[in-house]
């Protein structure tokens, strides 16, 4: 099982990846993708699903029309691990 992040290796960590923040209330991290429209958004997604499911590590996330909220956290650890940090880097690397 992943460890828990502690909150200053989670600070860190979130100042490597643009965009990306902590969720209020929760032990998670999060950010909203804008794309240029529905194909983008989705083809992000799409790409994004098959990174995931080779790292078995899988998003919380909303789709509605070229936005994509995305919320990240390692429910068997209870809160952010490496395994969300690394989804995160792809997920910008993804988005561009």
């Amino acid at each position: 099982m992943a460890e828990r992040l502690t909150a200053e290796a989670r600070k860190q960590a979130l100042g490597a990846i643009p965009g990306w923040g902590e969720i209020p209330g929760r032990d998670a991290i999060g950010k909203t993708f804008v794309f240029k429209d529905f194909n983008q958004a989705f083809g992000f997604m799409t790409r994004t699903a098959l990174i995931a499911e080779k790292m078995d590590h899988h998003p919380e996330w909303r789709n509605v029309y070229k936005t994509v909220e995305v919320v990240l956290s390692t429910h068997d650890a209870g809160g952010v691990t490496a395994l969300d940090i690394e989804l995160a880097k792809a997920m910008n690397a993804i988005a561009g």
